[in-house]
C-alpha cells in the first residue's frame, strides 16, 4: 500500500498514526476525518511496512492498528510498544472477533474498538486524549473488551477456581440459577456437579502452567434442561487479589452440538448403509452360480451374519396350513434360531404378516416394545436381539418364502436399508425360479399334473359357457416389462364376437385378433390377472389347458422334488375349485443337438432351406442388411414374393421346433 496522509489541520498539535494492511481508502477516510474532528490532532495513514518512519520523523500521541490478523496484530503491538513507551495504542479492526479482542486484551492495548461498530471513533478519540496506556486499571480493560467481544458468559477466575468477576448476557442472565452478581466469591465446585468441576479446575491449571489459551467443552444445567458451552481459558499475566488468574470466555454451543451429534449420526448411517449395500451385492453376486435352492438359502444366510451388521438370520417357506416351516438359518442368536425351527406360528407376527402381504416388515427396539409372539420374545431378550426385518422372497405373483433378519441394533432397518434387503427378496426369488426352470429343463424324468378347474372367472372360462365353444392356451408369458400376454385359439365361435366379448370382460386390458377363420379365431389378450402366469412362475412348464363348457383342463410338467401341494395352492389363489385329477411321471425323450438339427432339416423343402442359407450368408438378417429380398429373390431366380413365401415357411419350421418342443407356454 502507498504511503497516503490524511491531514485535517496541519497547524493543529498532536499527531495520530493509523496502521493497516488493507486498502479501505474510503474507511479509513473517513476515519481520519472524524478522529480529526473528536482529538484535534493530525490524522497520517500508513501501511505496516512503512511504521519505522513514524518512529524516525515524529512522535505521535498515538497509534491506532486497523489490523484484521490476531498473529501480526500482536507482534505489531510489541513493536509499537518498545519504540513508543507510553503512547496509547488503539486496535481497531475492520471487523471484531473474539480472537482480535483476546489477543488485544492479553497484549494490553489502550482499547479494543472495530470500526464496524457504533461509536468507534469516540472510542478511539477518548484513548488517545486519555494517554492511559500502561497504568489503565485491570477493572476498565476487562469491561471495555469484554462488553464489544461477550458471546455469552465471561468470567475471571483464580488459579484456585474461585470467581472474582463475573458477567453474563442480559438475555442469558435468566437461564440460570445463580445470577452474574452471585457469583463472585464462588467456586467451580459451588456452581458445577463434582466430576465437570474437577475437570474445568484441571483446564484453569493446564491454561497457568503452559501460558497458553486452551479450550474445554462442557454441560451446564439451566431452566431445566441441559446445555452444552465451550469455553476459551485466556491466561492474566497480572494476578488477581494475590492470584494467578485467567479470562474464562464461555458460549452457549448446544445448538451447534445438536447439529453436529445429527451430523454424526447421518454419518454413521450412511457407513452402515454402505457397509449393508456392499453385503447385499455380494449376496446377489453369489446367487447366481448357486446350484439348487437349498445352497441358496444357506449362503444367504451365511453371508449375512458374517458380516458382523447382523446377529441371525433364517428363512422360512409356506406349510400346508398356512403356517411357515423353518429351513435354514445361521447367526449367534442361537435360541431365537432354535425357537423359530422348532415352534409353530400361526399368530400375527412380522414374518407371517410379510408372507401374506408380500411386503417388508420391521419392528425395532424389541426389548422394551415386546411385539413378538411370547417364544420369540423370551429368545430375543436373551440373544439381545432389538430388530428384526421380515422379507417376503417372491419373484412376480408366486411367493416362496420369507427370509427374517436379526440385529442387535435396536434402530436398525431404515428406509434405505429396508430398500435394500426388497431388492434381495427380489433376487432370491428369482433365483429360485430359475434354479427350478433349469431343474425341469435338464430332468430326465419329469412328473406331469392334471389338474381340473371348474368355473373359473376369467375370459376363456365365461366365454365357453355362454357360447358352448372351446378356449384352447396357446402360449402364454410375460414381457420384460411384467406386461402378461395370452394367445388363445377359440373353436366354435367367429373372431368378431370374441373380440367383442374380451374388450368388454374385466380381466382384459387389451386384446387384438390374430387370425380369423369360419368358426375359429386366434386372439392376444394381455390380462389383469393370470392363473397360468402364476403357475409359470414356480417353475413349471405348461403343456396344455383347455377350457371347455366352463370347465378348464391344465396339464403341467414339474421336477420329480417338486412341491405339489404349494403349486395347488397357489393356483387355487386365482381358482377357487381347482382339484388335482392325476398325476404322472413321465421320462423324457433325450434329443441330441444334431438329431434336433437333422429333424428340422427333414422338415424343411429344398427351395425354404436354399432360400434361408442364401439369406443368411447373403447378410439379410443383419443391420443394416448387406442384401435385399429382391436380390436374394434375383439369386434364386423367382419373384421376391415367392422368396418371402419360401422365407416365412422355412423360418416358421425352425421356430416351431424350438417353440412347440420346448414347452408351448413357458415364458
Amino acid at each position: 500500500m502507498d504511503r497516503t496522509t490524511h491531514t485535517t489541520d496541519e497547524t493543529r498539535d498532536g499527531l495520530i498514526v493509523l496502521v493497516t494492511d488493507s486498502r479501505a481508502e474510503d474507511r479509513l477516510k473517513l476515519l481520519s476525518e472524524r478522529l480529526g474532528e473528536r482529538t484535534g490532532y493530525r490524522i497520517r495513514s500508513m501501511p505496516v511496512d512503512d511504521l519505522e518512519d513514524a518512529f524516525d520523523r515524529w512522535c505521535p500521541d498515538g497509534f491506532v492498528l486497523t489490523i484484521d490478523r490476531s498473529d501480526r496484530l500482536r507482534e505489531l503491538i510489541d513493536r509499537v510498544r518498545s519504540r513508543a513507551v507510553g503512547t496509547p495504542i488503539v486496535v481497531a479492526p475492520q471487523r471484531g472477533s473474539e480472537e482480535l479482542a483476546t489477543t488485544a486484551f492479553r497484549a494490553n492495548a489502550s482499547e479494543y474498538a472495530p470500526l464496524e461498530r457504533d461509536g468507534a471513533a469516540d472510542r478511539i478519540a477518548e484513548a488517545i486524549r486519555s494517554r492511559e496506556t500502561e497504568i489503565r486499571g485491570r477493572d476498565d480493560e476487562f469491561r471495555h473488551i469484554l462488553a464489544d467481544e461477550l458471546p455469552d458468559e465471561a468470567f475471571i477466575i483464580g488459579e484456585d477456581g474461585t470467581y472474582f468477576e463475573a458477567k453474563v448476557r442480559p438475555e442469558a442472565e435468566d437461564l440460570y440459577t445463580i445470577s452474574s452478581d452471585e457469583l463472585p466469591g464462588l467456586t467451580l465446585s459451588d456452581c458445577f456437579p463434582d466430576d465437570t468441576a474437577a475437570s474445568l479446575q484441571k483446564c484453569i491449571d493446564r491454561t497457568l502452567r503452559t501460558e497458553e489459551v486452551r479450550s474445554i467443552e462442557y454441560d451446564l444445567e439451566a431452566s431445566g434442561e441441559w446445555r452444552r458451552f465451550e469455553a476459551r481459558v485466556v491466561p492474566l499475566e497480572e494476578r488477581v487479589e494475590g492470584q494467578r488468574a485467567v479470562v474464562w470466555l464461555a458460549r452457549d454451543i448446544t445448538d451447534r452440538a445438536k447439529r453436529e451429534r445429527e451430523l454424526r449420526s447421518r454419518q454413521a448411517q450412511l457407513e452402515t448403509l454402505n457397509r449393508i449395500n456392499a453385503v447385499v451385492r455380494q449376496v446377489i453376486e453369489t446367487l447366481v452360480e448357486a446350484p439348487a435352492r437349498n445352497a441358496i438359502e444357506r449362503e444367504v444366510c451365511n453371508q449375512l451374519v458374517d458380516s458382523e451388521l447382523y446377529c441371525g438370520s433364517w428363512i422360512a417357506e409356506r406349510a400346508g396350513n398356512g403356517s411357515l416351516a423353518y429351513r435354514t438359518g445361521a447367526g449367534d442368536a442361537t435360541t431365537y434360531l432354535e425357537r423359530a425351527r422348532t415352534e409353530e406360528f400361526t399368530a400375527e407376527c412380522p414374518f407371517q404378516r410379510a408372507a401374506r402381504t408380500g411386503t417388508v416388515q420391521t419392528v425395532t427396539h424389541i426389548l422394551e416394545r415386546q411385539p413378538l409372539p411370547d417364544p420369540l420374545q423370551a429368545a430375543a431378550r436373551e440373544d439381545d436381539v432389538r430388530a428384526a426385518i421380515a422379507v417376503p422372497i417372491c419373484h412376480d405373483d408366486a411367493t416362496y418364502g420369507v427370509l427374517s433378519v436379526l440385529a442387535s441394533r435396536p434402530d436398525a432397518f431404515s428406509d434405505s436399508e429396508k430398500d435394500g434387503f426388497e431388492l434381495l427378496g427380489e433376487t432370491i426369488g428369482f433365483t429360485i425360479m430359475a434354479v427350478k426352470n433349469r431343474q425341469l429343463l435338464f430332468a430326465d424324468t419329469i412328473v406331469e399334473l392334471e389338474f381340473r378347474i371348474d368355473g373359473g372367472e376369467t375370459f376363456s372360462f365365461d366365454l365357453s359357457e355362454e357360447y358352448d365353444c372351446t378356449c384352447s392356451l396357446e402360449w402364454a408369458g410375460t414381457t420384460v416389462e411384467g406386461r402378461t400376454y395370452q394367445f388363445v385359439t377359440v373353436a366354435g365361435l367367429d373372431g368378431e364376437t370374441v373380440m367383442e366379448e374380451a374388450r368388454a370382460h374385466d380381466s382384459v386390458e387389451e386384446c387384438r385378433l390374430i387370425h380369423d377363420r369360419i368358426e375359429r379365431c386366434t386372439i392376444e389378450m394381455r390380462l389383469c390377472e393370470s392363473g397360468v402366469r402364476t403357475l409359470t412362475n414356480y417353475g413349471v412348464t405348461i403343456r396344455d389347458v383347455t377350457v371347455e363348457d366352463g370347465i378348464g383342463t391344465c396339464r403341467i410338467e414339474v421336477p420329480q422334488d417338486a412341491d405339489i401341494r404349494e403349486l395347488a395352492d397357489a393356483l387355487a389363489g386365482i381358482y377357487e375349485n381347482t382339484e388335482l385329477v392325476a398325476r404322472r411321471e413321465v421320462d423324457r425323450e433325450v434329443r441330441t443337438a444334431a438329431e434336433r438339427r437333422n429333424r428340422i432339416l427333414d422338415e424343411l423343402t429344398e427351395r425354404q432351406l436354399s432360400t434361408l442359407r442364401l439369406a443368411y450368408y447373403g447378410g439379410f438378417f443383419d443391420w443394416p442388411r448387406e442384401s435385399t429380398g429382391e436380390e436374394i429373390a434375383a439369386a434364386m431366380d423367382v419373384s421376391p414374393p415367392t422368396m418371402h413365401q419360401h422365407l416365412r415357411k422355412g423360418l416358421k419350421t425352425i421356430l416351431g421346433e424350438f417353440f412347440e418342443s420346448g414347452g408351448a407356454t413357458t415364458e
